[in-house]
């Protein structure tokens, strides 16, 4: 699996925001190959609803087919990219894609609810509940902190990964960061 799909296409950005796509391509990164059958059971959709959405990833290139574990009778589909990326700045310069990534914003915001939705303290143990959760900080910062908080995150974010690799305890976890600008306040 390659590591990076750069999207530069503000209408790819938008085909791939699609919720149900959205969630389809997220399920395939962290679950593993499927088919639509068994994608369509974990997102209470329809087979031919999951097929005809998984064409369109593919479509893309954002998913490609499974022929290590072929079944017979269906396509089994595996995430061709680790994660999905995209220059916010060069997609502003048309309404379009300012449109794009807006909705993709908002869709990265609807997965977070939904596992933090999904995410039931009474299954895991104390030192996980201690753990898990989410905090914020309103913070003043220029784009420059903004970018290094970036770069340091994700560098972390790395080195942990490959500090705990092979770790018993290790489990997949969803890690989140972000940083927007408030809007404009009126200046007394």
């Amino acid at each position: 699996m390659k590591e990076q799909y750069r999207i530069s296409d503000p209408r790819v950005l938008k085909a791939v925001s699609h919720p149900l796509r959205v969630r389809l391509l997220g399920l395939l990164r962290s679950d593993g190959p499927a088919t639509a059958s068994e994608l369509g059971r974990k997102v209470g959709e329809s087979s031919g609803s999951t097929s005809y959405h998984l064409r369109e990833l593919f479509k893309y290139g954002l998913i490609e087919e499974d022929d290590d574990r072929r079944d017979g009778r269906e396509r089994r589909w595996r995430a061709a990219h680790h994660y999905t990326s995209w220059d916010a700045g060069e997609m502003s310069a048309t309404a379009e894609g300012r449109e794009a990534v807006r909705i993709m914003h908002l869709r990265q915001a609807e997965f977070v609810g939904r596992v933090l939705e999904e995410f039931d303290l009474g299954g895991w143990s104390r030192e996980w509940v201690d753990t898990a959760g989410m905090s914020d900080h309103i913070v003043s910062l220029p784009p420059a902190g903004v970018r290094e908080f970036n770069d340091k995150v994700e560098g972390l974010l790395r080195d942990l990964v490959a500090k705990y690799a092979g770790d018993p305890e290790a489990r997949q976890v969803s890690a989140w960061h972000g940083a927007v600008p408030r809007s404009q306040e009126e200046k007394p």
